[in-house]
């Protein structure tokens, strides 16, 4: 029996996946608990037509995050903290600040889930951010740490 995945079923596959299984599991598990639909013409005429359109979305998608990587890359970003002796900071710099800063001076919106500080920011002076914004596009944010 040859069946559309309407969910991801463990050992078998993946959602939208057309996969062939004996009749019994077919009619008896996965049809009754809507893990599946009938491959038939229409069916498969509708997953291609849904399969072109998530294509479409996400090389949108991806557009998109690389204009805004160009943008970010140019981009320098000031934060300012408390400092304790010499250059440590009162303690450290995070994604947040960074994306509110980023909002506030060059308004930009950047989700702080994107921004990865590898390493806590305690002390003043330059750093460059990675921020991913799409699994394929990754800019960089210059930070600039400075004491208030």
């Amino acid at each position: 029996m040859k069946l559309i995945l309407t969910r991801d079923v463990a050992d078998l596959g993946k959602a939208g996946q057309v996969v062939n299984v004996s009749d019994g599991y077919g009619r008896n598990f996965l049809l009754p608990r809507k893990l599946a639909i009938v491959a038939d013409a229409s069916a498969l005429a509708a997953l291609d037509k849904k399969r072109e359109i998530i294509e479409t979305k996400g090389e949108k998608m991806v557009e998109e995050a690389q204009e805004i990587a160009q943008k970010i890359d140019q981009l320098k970003v000031t934060i300012t903290g408390k400092a304790g002796s010499g250059t440590k900071l009162y303690g450290s710099v995070t994604s947040q600040e960074v994306a509110d800063a980023l909002v506030q001076q060059h308004s930009i919106s950047v989700d702080k889930r994107k921004i990865h500080i590898t390493e806590p920011i305690k002390s003043m002076g330059s750093f460059e951010v990675p921020v991913r914004l799409h699994h394929d596009v990754t800019a960089t944010i210059h930070v600039e740490v400075v004491e208030n």
